[in-house]
């Protein structure tokens, strides 16, 4: 028996080496998490044990990726998506538990299953993995496309399915009107929860997020964020749902204010940490023993499972007016099992329901196909193109839609992402006779920009195939107005790929990925953050008198430099656009005490720009030098504003504080 201090570092050891592994292959990291949870599992190495308290922990992590999710959504939103959430995801619930009937009647004979076993196995199946589709999901940028929309809306009404199904499973075998009355208690909760969620707390979100906010306490804001994400998931649990659910909708509340950019950044730490717990334990509970005693069983099981899920769902989908390659991608991506699916498979196994043996191997191809699933869905385009005739005509027409709008221009520039910054640089360009194509992943955005005149097309200009349509090899420069950074890198693979020595700017929010961003191949990086601080700067030193050849000058300087001339800050809890930022460049403050290690030395001979610390201003005796030479000889209490990362400042103060 481990301690829980063993445990955990058992778990993060695993974790560590497991994504460090599968990133070299080139594989998602959260099939590292998997494969390590079956290898430490009780069922193999044992070095962990699959407790009750470390699955508990582990579904923190699905509650916080569904208040992450509930943050890309709003209750507009998701008024809008209600045909979807309760037509498909209804329909799909209901189909598969009703089509898993004939299945149980040609096992009832060597297994002995009974149509409350039937029904609880059809329930099981029915779930898909919230946790690791909607990851796969965000991570690919698909939140917001058809099938994301699709996946995503069947996976809410799974969430609410679930509870009637915990209610029903173990009510098997009672009296009907004690199930009737469960289920009539479990809808009025829910309806009571949704109520008192969208409508009471919409109001009061806002108001109380505001009020913290104004504490300018990074601190204070973080807990509130804890206390509102937890509470809420808590609530949800006491009324009989799942925390997931409670968590989600707590995220569509925070998505109506002004603060959901910084409690997404906020959260990401406790939700992807939690998360690879969550799956290194779902990887624990696969008995290898079982999968080789009974393979013929688990395969079976497990390729009918994800046929029967993929054909099931596909149709839907299609009936629900989605297209062939959509609805493909939609059944790819709910294929596999679910951790709801798991727990009903649990209480299977605990009412004796069915055979054990049956239910082990059951078990094993659930597991089997959340293995699965992160290659059906990074395949999912490829196979979509391959069997949805339709899906190549679409691609097709896209395609000669962007080639047919950029044919006949030349040295154009191509903007990827018509929002508000797009739209303003195609203002410029149009003013001044430049041509322009833009490629925008909204359609509605698409339709009455393109409608008034404006050269835009629908497009993905994270794909080779658009930026060729749009004539990448004629164009003059790209410009990438999303401030994504991962969006923007995969772009920019692309575009290096195709014309290596095109010129490309990107925007960001601040500099923070500045050289990632440039070491993937941008020629130039605009930080919004120091932009406006540049612009600041020179009406206020226009204001004060000092000449607009000077100030062109200084702000030309700092371009020129590549920001590095502005870059850092000195870090303060009153911070407003930087207080939620993360490890980015800041400036410290240092005073060479009698006797440290730099006194009597040259600047140069000190090493501090091999740790990537630079010191842009020394203060001796009141009086300031700017960018000091790397000759210039220290002396005692001489004040080194160093500039870096913070791991980067730690190493230099402790450098500077030896003696």
């Amino acid at each position: 028996m481990h301690s829980p201090l063993e445990l955990t570092l058992v778990l993060l050891a695993a974790a560590v080496i497991g994504v460090v592994a599968f990133r070299m292959l080139q594989l998602p990291p959260m099939l590292g998490y998997l494969a390590v949870g079956i290898l430490i599992g009780p069922h193999a190495l044992g070095l962990a044990s699959d407790s009750e308290q470390t699955r508990y922990l582990a579904e923190f992590g699905v509650v916080f990726l569904m208040f992450s999710i509930g943050l890309e959504f709003s209750l507009a939103k998701l008024r809008a998506m209600r045909r979807l959430v309760f037509g498909l995801g209804g329909m799909q619930v209901l189909c598969t538990i009703a089509l898993t009937a004939p299945a149980a009647v040609l096992l009832s004979g060597r297994y002995h299953l009974s149509w409350q076993a039937a029904l609880a196995l059809g329930g099981a199946l029915a779930m898909s993995s919230t946790a690791i589709v909607s990851k796969l999901l965000a991570e690919r940028m698909e939140l917001e496309t058809a099938q994301g929309r699709n996946i995503i809306s069947v996976l809410l009404f799974q969430d609410i399915a679930v509870v009637f199904l915990l209610i029903v499973v173990p009510a098997l075998g009672r009296d009907p009107g004690d199930v009737m009355f469960a289920l009539a208690l479990a809808a009025a909760k829910i309806v009571g929860a949704f109520a008192l969620l969208l409508f009471v707390g919409q109001k009061l979100m806002s108001r109380w997020f505001h009020m913290v906010a104004a504490r300018r306490s990074q601190e204070l804001f973080m807990l509130n964020l804890l206390l509102i994400t937890l509470g809420m998931a808590a609530l949800t649990s006491r009324l009989g749902l799942s925390m997931a659910l409670g968590a989600f909708l707590a995220g569509m509340l925070v998505s109506e204010t002004p603060y959901r950019h910084q409690v997404e950044d906020d959260i990401k730490p406790f939700r992807d940490v939690l998360l690879g717990l969550f799956f290194i334990t779902i990887g624990m509970q696969l008995d290898l023993e079982v999968v080789f005693d009974h393979i013929v069983l688990v395969l079976t099981l497990l390729l009918v499972s994800l046929v029967f899920k993929f054909l099931v769902v596909t149709v839907l989908a299609r009936l629900f007016g989605s297209s062939s390659g959509v609805a493909i991608r939609t059944g790819l991506g709910l294929a596999q099992a679910g951790e709801f699916g798991l727990v009903l498979l649990n209480q299977i196994g605990a009412l004796k329901l069915a055979d054990p043996a049956l239910v082990q191997s059951i078990l094993a191809a659930m597991l089997l196909s959340m293995l699965v699933a992160p290659f059906l869905i990074q395949w999912s385009d490829r196979i979509a193109m391959r069997f949805a005739a339709s899906e190549w005509m679409l691609q097709s027409l896209a395609m000669t839609q962007i080639a047919a709008r950029s044919i006949q221009t030349e040295q154009h520039i191509i903007i990827c992402g018509f929002g508000r910054s797009g739209q303003n640089l195609a203002r410029m360009l149009e003013r001044e006779h430049i041509p322009y194509i833009a490629l925008d992943l909204d359609p509605e955005r698409v339709r009455e920009a393109a409608a008034s005149g404006d050269t835009v097309v629908y497009g993905d200009a994270g794909r080779s195939e658009a930026l060729v349509a749009a004539g990448i090899h004629r164009a003059a420069a790209v410009v990438v107005t999303y401030a994504n950074t991962p969006s923007a890198l995969r772009a920019l693979y692309h575009i290096h790929a195709l014309a290596p020595r095109l010129p490309v700017i990107v925007r960001t929010v601040d500099d923070s990925d500045l050289e990632r961003l440039q070491q993937a191949g941008a020629t130039e990086v605009v930080p919004e953050i120091i932009e406006g601080s540049l612009m600041l700067a020179s009406h206020a030193l226009v204001l004060m008198g000092v000449p607009m050849r000077r100030v062109v000058r200084h702000v030309q300087d700092a371009r020129d430099a590549r920001y590095s001339l502005l870059r850092g800050y000195f870090h303060g809890i009153d911070d407003d656009d930087d207080m939620f930022e993360g490890d980015g460049v800041r400036l410290h403050s240092v005073p060479l005490e009698p006797g440290s290690v730099g006194v009597g030395r040259v600047l140069g001979s000190l090493g501090l720009e091999q740790m990537g610390v630079s010191v842009p201003v020394v203060r001796r005796q009141g009086v300031r030098t700017l960018d000091p030479t790397p000759d210039m000889v220290l002396q005692e209490n001489d004040i080194l504003v160093l500039r870096g990362r913070p791991e980067a400042l730690e190493g230099a103060v402790r450098r500077l504080g030896e003696r």
